[in-house]
C-alpha cells in the first residue's frame, strides 16, 4: 500500500506543477513517515541524513565547475571563432551551416558538460547566421537543439558524473572514454539528415554568396578554443588531474581566454557569470540530494526487488527486457530531464543490470544516449527550449524537422546495443 502511495504522491505532485526535486523529496519523506508510524519522529531523522549523503560525494564537485565552464565559454567568444574556423574548412553551400552548427556543438561538448549551455552558446551564433543565409528559424532551432544533445555523450559530461555516483562499478574516466565514440557517431548521424533536409527543401539559398573566412586567420583565432578539450581530456589521460580537478582547471583556462586573450569578459561580468552558474548548479545538486531521500524510501520499503522480479520473470527475455526499458525511458524522457531520469530509474534498473550481467559502463552509455534523445524530444526538451527561445519560434514548429534527427540518433543507440564494443573498446584500450 505504502509503495503505491509513494509513486502516486510523486506523480500527482508533478502533475500539479511541483518541481521535480521537491516532489521526489516530499513523496519519499511521506512514505518513510507512514512506514515508521510507530517509531519516534516517524523515522524522519533518516531524511536529513540521506539528504546530506546524496550530496556529500566527491565526484559531484565537478558539476558546478563544468556548469561554470559552460557559462564562461558562452561569453568568451570562443563559439564564434570556432564557427568561423569550421566554415573555413567545410566551405559554403546548402547544408554547410547546419553541419558547422553540429560540429561546433560537438567540439564544445568537450569543454562543458551542460547541454542547455551548449545550445545557448552555439545558438547565439549559428541561429542568426543561418537566418541570414535563408534557413527557416524552426529548422535552425531543431539543428542546434539536436546538436547540443551530443554534449552529454562527449566528455566531460554531467550525466556521466551523476551515473558514476549512483553505480559504484562505473568510474568517471571509464564513462568519459566510453562516451567518446558513440558521441562522435551521434554527431555524424545528425549531420546526414540535417544536410539532406536542407538540400531537399532548397534551404540556405543565400549561403553560397556569403564570403568564406580565410583559413589561417580563422585557425589562429580559434587556437585557444581548440586547445581547451586537449587540455581537459589530455590532462585527465596523463594523470595530471582527476575529472573534478579538470573542471577547476577548465574554469581558470576559460577565464584566462575570455579576460586576457579575447577580452570579451570584463571584471563586472564575473558576478553575472557566477550567479547564473550558481543558480543552475544549485538546482541540479538540490534535485540530486532530494532524490537520495526518494531512493532511500524505495530501498527501505522493498519496492525494488518485486519490480525487478516482475520484469525478469515477464518472459520477454534479455533483449525483450532491454527493448521494454528503452521504450519506457524514451517515453519518460519526453517529460523529465536527464538528471532526474538517472536519479529516479537507476536505483530501480540496477538490479536488472546485475541479473543479466550487463556491463555497467555500457549500460550507462545506453542510458545516456536515451537521455540525449530526450533532450530534444518534445514536449519537454530542454535543449530545444533554449534554441527555440533564441530563434523566436514555438516548439510545435520544430516537429517536422526534429523527427528525422531523433530517428538518426536512435539508430546510433541501436548500433551501440548490437555492438557493445562501440562503447567499451576505448575504455578497455586506455586501461580503465
Amino acid at each position: 500500500m505504502i509503495p503505491t502511495l509513494l509513486f502516486v504522491a510523486f506523480i500527482v505532485m508533478m502533475l500539479v506543477g511541483v518541481p521535480i526535486g521537491a516532489a521526489l523529496g516530499l513523496a519519499g519523506a511521506a512514505a518513510i513517515a507512514l512506514a515508521n508510524a510507530d517509531a519516534q519522529w516517524f523515522g524522519l531523522l533518516a531524511v536529513p541524513q540521506n539528504f546530506y549523503a546524496g550530496l556529500g560525494k566527491y565526484p559531484l564537485l565537478a558539476i558546478p565547475m563544468f556548469v561554470l565552464v559552460g557559462s564562461i565559454f558562452d561569453r568568451s567568444g570562443v563559439a564564434l571563432r570556432l564557427v568561423n574556423f569550421a566554415v573555413a574548412i567545410v566551405g559554403r553551400g546548402s547544408g554547410m551551416l547546419p553541419m558547422v552548427a553540429i560540429l561546433v556543438a560537438m567540439f564544445l561538448g568537450g569543454i562543458s558538460g551542460s547541454g542547455p549551455a551548449n545550445a545557448a552558446a552555439v545558438g547565439a551564433v549559428m541561429i542568426a547566421a543561418m537566418s541570414r543565409a535563408g534557413y527557416p528559424p524552426a529548422y535552425s532551432a531543431s539543428v542546434v537543439g539536436a546538436a547540443a544533445a551530443t554534449d552529454i555523450l562527449i566528455p566531460p559530461s554531467v550525466a556521466f558524473i551523476v551515473y558514476s555516483v549512483l553505480v559504484p562499478g562505473a568510474s568517471v574516466p571509464a564513462l568519459f572514454a566510453a562516451g567518446m565514440i558513440p558521441g562522435i557517431l551521434a554527431g555524424v548521424a545528425l549531420i546526414v539528415p540535417a544536410v539532406w533536409m536542407a538540400r531537399k527543401h532548397k534551404m540556405g539559398a543565400l549561403e553560397s554568396s556569403m564570403p568564406r573566412p580565410p583559413f589561417w586567420k580563422s585557425f589562429r583565432e580559434a587556437t585557444w578554443g581548440l586547445a581547451a578539450p586537449v587540455l581537459i581530456l589530455g590532462g585527465m589521460r596523463a594523470g595530471l588531474f582527476t575529472p573534478t580537478e579538470a573542471a577547476v582547471v577548465a574554469v581558470f583556462y576559460g577565464l584566462f581566454v575570455g579576460m586576457v586573450i579575447h577580452r570579451t569578459i570584463k571584471v563586472r561580468d564575473l558576478f553575472t557569470i557566477l550567479r547564473e552558474s550558481g543558480e543552475l548548479s544549485a538546482v541540479i545538486l538540490l534535485v540530486v540530494s532530494l532524490a537520495g531521500i526518494f531512493a532511500y524510501s524505495l530501498s527501505t520499503l522493498g519496492v525494488i526487488d518485486p519490480v525487478t522480479r516482475a520484469i525478469v520473470n515477464s518472459g520477454l527475455g534479455e533483449y525483450g527486457v532491454l527493448a521494454l526499458l528503452i521504450v519506457l525511458l524514451i517515453t519518460v524522457g519526453m517529460f523529465l530531464d536527464g538528471v532526474s531520469i538517472f536519479l529516479i530509474f537507476v536505483p530501480l534498473l540496477w538490479p536488472i543490470v546485475q541479473h543479466y550481467k550487463w556491463d555497467p559502463v555500457w549500460f550507462g552509455v545506453i542510458l545516456t544516449l536515451k537521455v540525449a534523445l530526450g533532450q530534444f524530444t518534445p514536449p519537454l526538451a530542454v535543449n530545444l527550449m533554449v534554441s527555440c527561445r533564441i530563434a523566436g519560434v514555438r516548439m510545435e514548429e520544430t516537429v517536422r524537422w526534429v523527427g528525422w534527427m531523433l530517428f538518426a540518433m536512435f539508430l546510433v543507440m541501436v548500433a551501440v546495443i548490437i555492438w557493445p564494443q562501440l562503447a567499451l573498446w576505448l575504455p578497455n584500450y586506455l586501461g580503465y
